[in-house]
């Protein structure tokens, strides 16, 4: 397997994984003030956690939780249960497109990472397509800073968090199955999830009328019946979601994997209409052709001029 093909793959495991992330963000959105922050949380990775076990059974996939990389292993789920944390508290009080134009921040932080940790070098042509792709992502949502507050910097937050534990998924691939990784994550997430319960599952600190702060103390398993049914669509869209983006990043360049990362507002446009109606203005469409023009510019450049855009030794797990 050529390192171009590896980064095909992982285009296209990238694209599938960011169309399902729109539809359980979509899904949060719509539920988030009949549910706690994080029994949601804990509920989806309750189900994620079924699911692996699962399909490691019925596959008899060779499996281990030992991973060689404890310290990084401990840094890549803390990143990833307090920066998605973050993502969800932001939908609360931002809209999903403000949302998604700060998280792409993402590719600045990946490919900074990408070049101190895995010795990637970005060129100037990279760099550019990354920044077009930035402007598009401004067009699509003509944000609105005026009434700005210290708290729509949890988008951001949520991308720095990502760009850190997407980096070490790659580096600890080298030894590490995708399904010791995932495994990993569920772990501490339910543990974690386990001891915010007990610390303020009944609700005691919910004394705030804002409806995020709300969302983040509420009473959990106040409406079961109707929540719960929501949780398990996303538990079962986020198993997939999380399969395909640990498996681009496992076998193809992160800086490049990042770029399609972008397509999620494709995604995120098609599931605001399904789910909120919503009818995309015209300025969308220009700001989408950007991003997307710049992610595949920048693929299809390399594989024509024949460079190695994967770093070395990229893993088939």
């Amino acid at each position: 397997m050529t390192f171009n093909n590896n980064n095909s793959q992982g285009i296209i495991f990238i694209l599938l994984g960011m169309a399902f992330f729109s539809i359980q963000d979509a899904l949060i959105k719509f539920i988030f003030q009949d549910i706690a922050l994080f029994e949601l949380y804990f509920g989806r990775t309750l189900i994620q956690a079924f699911f692996l076990i699962c399909f490691l059974i019925i596959t008899k996939k060779n499996f281990t939780l030992k991973t060689y990389y404890p310290a990084l292993t401990i840094v890549r789920v803390f990143c990833f249960f307090f920066g998605f944390s973050f993502f969800y508290i932001s939908l609360t009080f931002m809209s999903l497109a403000m949302t998604s134009a700060l998280f792409f921040s993402c590719p600045f932080f990946m490919s900074i990472f990408a070049i101190i940790f895995l010795n990637e070098k970005i060129g100037i042509r990279r760099w550019s397509a990354i920044i077009v792709g930035f402007v598009g992502v401004l067009i699509v949502l003509n944000p609105n800073f005026d009434d700005f507050n210290i708290f729509k910097l949890a988008p951001i937050a949520c991308a720095f968090c990502y760009a850190i534990a997407m980096t070490i998924t790659k580096y600890t691939s080298k030894k590490d199955s995708i399904y010791t990784q995932l495994s990993w994550l569920y772990i501490f997430a339910l543990l974690a999830g386990f001891i915010i319960y007990l610390i303020s599952g009944d609700g005691k600190f919910n004394t705030f009328s804002d409806p995020t702060m709300q969302f983040i103390y509420r009473e959990w398993f106040s409406n079961p019946m109707d929540t719960w049914p929501y949780v398990l669509v996303m538990g079962i869209v986020a198993s997939i979601s999380f399969f395909f983006v640990f498996k681009a990043y496992s076998i193809a360049s992160p800086s490049i994997v990042s770029l399609f990362e972008y397509s999620y507002i494709l995604w995120a446009i098609l599931a605001g209409y399904l789910i909120f109606d919503t009818i995309p203005v015209p300025r969308t469409f220009i700001g989408t052709a950007l991003i997307v023009g710049a992610g595949f510019y920048i693929f299809f450049r390399e594989k024509v001029t024949g460079q190695m855009i994967a770093t070395d030794a990229p893993t088939n797990k």
